[in-house]
């Protein structure tokens, strides 16, 4: 069984398929703010949906963090640092990448399991 969350005519924010939830990639809402501020959000919202899914922070196997300019590295750590639990870090990986909009700058991917 296949399990859709959040979706329309073109995508899913959320999959859950064989006990793993599939998120789309998330950004902020508010890109006025700076990287820090837009990492929190998008933090957030993979909260909410791994949430609605059935999962939470801890069951993240694999996180896929893209940033607008690798400058915003350090920035974009002091969020996910506070906000990844101890003992419960996933697999990742990080890199520059042109984002959808100029002024996204962090798109953060995740998959966890149920």
């Amino acid at each position: 069984m296949i399990q859709r969350f959040g979706s329309n005519e073109r995508m899913s924010e959320a999959v859950v398929h064989n006990g793993t939830v599939y998120l789309a990639g998330q950004v902020a809402g508010d890109t006025a703010q700076d990287a820090q501020g837009q990492t929190r959000q998008v933090l957030e919202s993979i909260d909410r949906l791994l949430a609605e899914a059935g999962s939470d922070r801890t069951r993240i196997l694999r996180a896929e963090i893209f940033l607008a300019d690798i400058g915003h590295f350090a920035d974009m750590n002091k969020e996910w640092d506070v906000w990844v639990p101890a003992g419960a870090t996933p697999a990742r990986a990080t890199l520059q990448a042109q984002l959808y909009h100029p002024d996204v700058l962090v798109e953060i991917v995740v998959t966890a399991a149920l």
